[in-house]
This record gives C-alpha cells, sequence and structure tokens, in this order.
C-alpha cells in the first residue's frame, strides 16, 4: 500500500491513516481469512462476498464510472485485495485529499461517511473481498459539486 497527498505528493504514514479513520494492513494471500472473520465479529459485518473488475468486461467502463466521483456510504467500505490494484482517494478530516494505492495483500477500510472515490490503475484490473453490514448500506452518496474545493460551477 502506498499512500501520498495528493496536493503535493508527499508520503502519508500508515500510522497517518489509522489517525484518519482509514484502516490499512497488509495480510497474506493465503490466510487472510481469520483476520476478515474477526473484523466482522468486531464491527458487524455480517456478508462477505468477491467482486472482480477485469479488462475484457464488456461493461467496466460504464462499472468504473459509478466510482469516478466523490462519494460516502452509509457504511464502511472494507475491501481486501486478492489480485490487481486499484486506486482510492480519501478526503482527510482537514478536506486534503489522500490518494492510497492499494495491491494484492491490501486490507483497507474506508469508514462509513468519510468522501472517497476509486478508480483503476492502467492494468484495469482488482479482485477483492468486501464485508459488508448490509449490502443495501453501500450506496453511494454523491457530494455536491457545489461543496467541492476549488471546483467552479
Amino acid at each position: 500500500m502506498k499512500a501520498t497527498w495528493l496536493d503535493d505528493g508527499s508520503a502519508i504514514s500508515r500510522e497517518t491513516l489509522a489517525r484518519e479513520g482509514v484502516l490499512n494492513e497488509a495480510l497474506p494471500l493465503d490466510g487472510y481469512q481469520p483476520r476478515m472473520d474477526a473484523l466482522a465479529n468486531e464491527h458487524g459485518y455480517t456478508t462477505q462476498d468477491e467482486v472482480a473488475l477485469r479488462p475484457e468486461m464488456e461493461n467496466l467502463a460504464a462499472i468504473c464510472k459509478k466510482f469516478d466521483d466523490e462519494h460516502l456510504h452509509d457504511e464502511d467500505e472494507v475491501r481486501f485485495v486478492l489480485e490487481g490494484e486499484g486506486v482510492f482517494d480519501i478526503r482527510s478530516g482537514s478536506d486534503r485529499m489522500m490518494r492510497v494505492v492499494v495491491e494484492a495483500g491490501d486490507l483497507i477500510v474506508v469508514p462509513k461517511g468519510r468522501y472517497h472515490r476509486f478508480e483503476l490503475t492502467e492494468k484495469r484490473l482488482i479482485h477483492c473481498v468486501r464485508l459488508f453490514q448490509d449490502a443495501s448500506g453501500w450506496v453511494p452518496k454523491y457530494r455536491d459539486a457545489v461543496t467541492l474545493p476549488g471546483k467552479v460551477l
């Protein structure tokens, strides 16, 4: 996992991410389930599934478009990357954007109520394990364009 401030490119430590409420851990690909089970028990996640975005998917662009704009969810966004990579841009408590690049073996939890966006890297591939309290709580709520810093309407 690599994290940087989007405005100046300086590095962000795992500790800083944690202070921002973003859980981030490296887990073994062949032994991640005990940690996922512990997270589920600690936070009341009741559903686990897998999702994959791959370059050969016909509707890949349309699927990815849903994640381009800043949004939040009513529950945590929990992802453990099994394959590929992706980019989470997450608003800090002081409204700076943090860029977190995840790859195989990375666990990230974007806390509920935190604005973020997601995109694939040039590899156009990510395969993740997801945890939910309620899959319907993961519906994105998009940030009002008027509230975006530096955006002119």
